[in-house]
């Protein structure tokens, strides 16, 4: 398995508050990312996986809404979040 509890929890710990805290929009966004990039890359090996594909294009939607609800709230998380994570916008 690609993303286990341990690799949960640095990522937590690493862009939230602390690795208890799994509802700051960095980490939330921060997961995601993680996610996005590991199914782009199986997308790149199987591109007649259509589920993966559809799971992929679900992500990318969560993402940029959490993306424009961090912009909304505080512009200087939203652009310390997009430059850390080499997020393109």
């Amino acid at each position: 398995m690609y993303l286990t509890s341990e690799k949960k929890a640095e990522i937590f710990a690493q862009y939230g508050k602390d690795a208890k805290n799994t509802g700051v929009a960095e980490s939330q966004i921060a997961l995601f990312t993680f996610r996005i990039n590991h199914l782009t890359e199986h997308l790149k090996k199987n591109h007649k996986d259509f589920g993966t594909e559809r799971a992929l294009t679900s992500l990318v939607g969560k993402r940029r809404k959490m993306l424009d609800y961090l912009k909304a709230r505080d512009i200087e998380r939203y652009r310390a979040i997009i430059k850390v994570l080499g997020i393109r916008k």
